[in-house]
């Protein structure tokens, strides 16, 4: 791999990390109930739980990413996060379906629109990490 590739893959994971230890911080305190909205209504469990539990798990993928270089524990990694992603899309679908209201969707076309964003948080996980 030449070295721009692979200094652009740090970049990208180091971004990736830090986006992710932001998202987490935000979910247990100032987002806290705007990520409740995402918490599907089928789902058995209270809403700020799984708001803290996934806030944390954000947290540790996020501080895992911003730590973790060799490989294969890098590649593996981002699969663990791009796993993380696809866990999580049913909460964006829940979004749409239910009409909740959060981050700024407010309509049924910025909650559709938001939908096409997880794909593209999988990808970056997945290329951000091989090699």
């Amino acid at each position: 791999m030449t070295t721009p590739s692979r200094a652009l893959r740090a970049a990208g994971q180091v971004a990736l990390g830090a986006v992710l230890v932001g998202a987490g911080v935000g979910h247990l305190t100032t987002l806290r109930e705007e990520f409740q909205a995402q918490v599907p209504s089928w789902i058995p469990v209270d809403p700020d739980t799984v708001v803290l539990g996934s806030g944390v798990v954000e947290i540790a993928l996020g501080a895992s990413l911003l730590t973790t270089w060799r490989q294969p524990a890098r590649r593996r990694l981002g699969t663990l996060v791009a796993g993380f992603f696809v866990a999580v899309f049913p909460g964006n679908i829940a979004q749409l379906v239910e009409h909740k209201d959060a981050f700024g969707l407010d309509s049924d076309r910025k909650r559709a629109l938001r939908l096409l964003g997880q794909p593209a948080l999988v990808a970056w996980a997945r290329a951000a990490t091989k090699g």
